[in-house]
């Protein structure tokens, strides 16, 4: 019995939790830049003064604001999709409006495992049959939880194996 692999997913940074929050975190650094008084900012007593972190928090501010609607304007994205035509696994990375961005393309019977690591979060990398990890196919491709994703592939290409480490 065969399954239909999982076809095709892709996120973009208007659509992902990371840059709007980002975003948030920007303002709130920039708010307190702007409204702490510096000569104020001391403890109880009066002798723990730091005026000099009022300025760079609005500075911090500035810097994490811009990074983040530089990424919501450009609007990055990254994901895959089998070609219609080969049965090819494509992906891609950091495409863009302007440019295809890093990418890469495998026939799944090329594909030897899929191996997880479970240490501070979740890694997820292809390894081809030659036993070399294949390039700028990572977790942040599929979508969560990856190793489900990992299990439904493997059911559509039965000879995949998949290895979870830790």
């Amino acid at each position: 019995m065969t399954t239909t692999p999982p076809l095709a997913f892709e996120r973009s940074a208007r659509k992902g939790v990371m840059f709007w929050a980002m975003l948030l975190v920007g303002a709130a650094f920039l708010y307190a830049g702007y409204t702490v008084d510096p000569q104020k900012n001391c403890d109880e007593t009066g002798k723990e003064c730091a005026p000099w972190l009022v300025p760079v928090a609005a500075m911090a501010g500035w810097f994490i604001v811009a990074a983040a609607l530089g990424q919501l304007w450009v609007n990055p994205r990254r994901g895959y999709q089998i070609d219609a035509q080969t049965g090819d696994l494509v992906w891609w990375q950091s495409r863009t409006s302007r440019t295809q961005g890093d990418m890469g393309r495998i026939h799944p019977s090329q594909i030897a495992s899929i191996r997880i690591i479970y240490d501070d979060g979740m890694t997820l990398s292809l390894i081809g049959q030659d036993g070399e990890r294949l390039a700028f196919f990572d977790e942040e491709l599929v979508p969560w939880p990856c190793d489900s994703w990992a299990e439904t592939f493997q059911r559509a290409h039965p000879h995949i194996h998949v290895e979870k480490r830790g």
